[in-house]
């Protein structure tokens, strides 16, 4: 199978859990997920799905768990709605995506910072030689004339 075939599948395999996780799994362990991507093997035989979870470290652990014990139940689906000749086993896993960002977001205020710091610096500054250290054409020409 294609690459491009691959990812159409996994994308339908993306929509495909969310809905099940929304409407089919009751698991009361399940906490506020969201499913953020989905990557299939070009064999079509394994899908990895990437998940976020809104809470601390136990609900993440819960909803862990309970994706855990509803994963037969959503491979069984997923084969069911995609029609593939060997449905492909399920993994999950926990998206750090969010954590990153956040990361990200504190380093680049720090740059903003030390940015806003070093332009107020530079308010006042004035060069340390001539203010127009480049030579200009008509400065050349007044040369020639002398000789």
């Amino acid at each position: 199978m294609g690459e491009a075939r691959a990812k159409q599948l996994a994308d339908r395999i993306q929509v495909l859990v969310a809905e099940l996780l929304e409407r089919r799994v009751k698991d009361p362990r399940l906490g506020f997920v969201t499913v953020t991507d989905a990557r299939l093997t070009g064999d079509l035989r394994e899908a990895s799905v990437f998940y976020t979870v809104y809470g601390d470290e136990q609900a993440r652990a819960n909803t862990a768990a309970a994706l855990e014990s509803a994963k037969g139940l959503i491979r069984s689906e997923v084969g069911k709605a995609l029609g593939l000749r060997h449905t492909p086993s399920v993994a999950f896993f926990l998206d750090a995506v969010p954590e990153n960002a956040g990361q990200i977001e504190e380093l680049l205020e720090k740059a903003r910072m030390a940015d806003a710091e070093v332009a107020k610096a530079a308010a006042g500054a004035k060069p340390a030689g001539d203010a127009d250290p480049y030579k200009r054409p008509h400065d050349d020409e007044s040369d020639e004339d002398e000789d």
